[in-house]
């Protein structure tokens, strides 16, 4: 398991959202580009990039940007927010982007998964985006009737990269995942799993690893953002903590 900072993107700056509203907003960096250089050289070994404005206008808006992350550093770089075509799909990948992750449109359109697993195979992540155990699409500004339960089983049948789970109750208010649904995501899902949302401490980051233990499954990541940038712990310091060296 490795830790993954965040990088959102919002009208050009780098924030932090509260809970998933934009309205709630804390900016952290006017230039998103150097923010990606600092991560690396504190050593990421991936990053998650998050075009906010994007998620809610159902397209992307910051691709420059992302584009010129994935053309200055080494590591893997993952993107979400307003990804709902094909077409934006293999913008970013052509680009460099390692992996492009999907919510809106896998869950409200019901052939494009399909159409997407097959031409990029093993290069999408899920943003399975729940409140509670209801999945929220749109830039969490619409809630689903779907549950998790029943998607993971879908998503079992799909070469997809990994799962992402958020719970937006949780995300930017540092009190810890929802290791409950993370559980259940664990235990269902045949894909890798990544844990967002709500890592506020060490102590977070060390209740997930007993989480692995305990279901005999490890995340790939554990993405984290409001938590580095208000510096509660540094990039190394959570390292060391997932990799067992300390905490």
């Amino acid at each position: 398991m490795i830790p993954i900072p965040a990088i959102d993107l919002k009208g050009g700056k780098c924030v932090r959202l509260f809970q998933g509203k934009m309205s709630k907003e804390t900016v952290y960096g006017d230039d998103p580009v150097d923010m990606a250089r600092k991560w690396e050289a504190e050593g990421a070994q991936r990053l998650h990039l998050v075009d906010l404005d994007g998620a809610v206008q159902g397209h992307p808006v910051h691709a420059q940007t992302i584009r010129q992350i994935a053309e200055v550093v080494s590591i893997p770089v993952e993107v979400g927010g307003g990804i709902r075509t094909v077409e934006d799909m293999e913008t970013y990948l052509s680009a460099g982007v390692h992996t492009v992750i999907v919510g809106t449109a896998a869950f409200l359109d019901p052939g494009f998964l399909q159409t997407a697993t097959t031409r990029f195979a093993n290069r999408i992540a899920i943003a399975l985006d729940t409140e509670g155990d209801t999945i929220v699409v749109k830039g969490w500004q619409s809630a689903t009737s779907e549950k998790i339960a029943p998607w993971i089983k879908r998503l079992n049948d799909f070469p997809v990269f990994a799962i992402i789970h958020t719970d937006i109750r949780r995300d930017g208010t540092q009190q810890g995942a929802n290791t409950a649904t993370l559980r259940l995501v664990l235990e269902k899902s045949r894909h890798p799993v990544i844990a967002s949302g709500g890592v506020g401490s060490l102590d977070d980051l060390k209740a997930l690893k007993s989480l692995s233990e305990e279901t005999g499954k490890d995340f790939l990541g554990v993405i984290i953002g409001r938590a580095l940038y208000e510096g509660n712990f540094t990039l190394r310091e959570a390292t060391e903590c997932l990799e067992g060296i300390s905490c």
